[in-house]
């Protein structure tokens, strides 16, 4: 097979010598995109985490300002607890999705920028081999 396990290609694809297939700055740059991915992601969190708690304090003040108001408390806590769930709800929501987003992204991109390195080493020369080999043949 073209690529082992390890990462490693044999000798005869690499010309006698085996390499892997990530250089050491290819991951050094990934390190660097992972570190701005996380604090995006952690300030994603914070900020929002903010909003969701400014949000219920908000909804609190006008709970105990119509409390004191009516005098009723059964049938407004009953509203004020649909309104506090709905907006925690929709915060994790809105989170985990977009942190699942990212992570996507950045392997995307990871991927892409490993096919054209891996491209550019293999060269014309060894493509439609390496290509059969990897993918299997077309069918004709």
């Amino acid at each position: 097979m073209f690529h082992d396990l390890v990462g490693h290609f044999p000798p005869e694809v690499s010309g006698g010598t085996v390499v892997t297939d990530k250089p050491p700055a290819l991951d050094a740059m990934m390190k660097q995109d992972d570190l701005t991915a996380a604090q995006a992601d952690a300030t994603r969190w914070r900020y929002g985490f903010l909003v969701v708690v400014v949000g219920i304090v908000a909804v609190l003040v006008a709970f105990g300002a119509a409390v004191f108001a009516t005098r009723e408390f059964a049938p407004l806590f009953a509203g004020v607890a649909g309104v506090i769930g709905t907006i925690i709800g929709a915060y994790f929501g809105v989170q985990a999705g977009q942190s699942g987003k990212a992570r996507v992204e950045a392997e995307l991109a990871r991927s892409q920028e490993m096919v054209i390195r891996l491209a550019a080493y293999v060269g014309t020369e060894n493509a439609p081999r390496v290509i059969d080999e990897v993918l299997g043949r077309r069918p004709s």
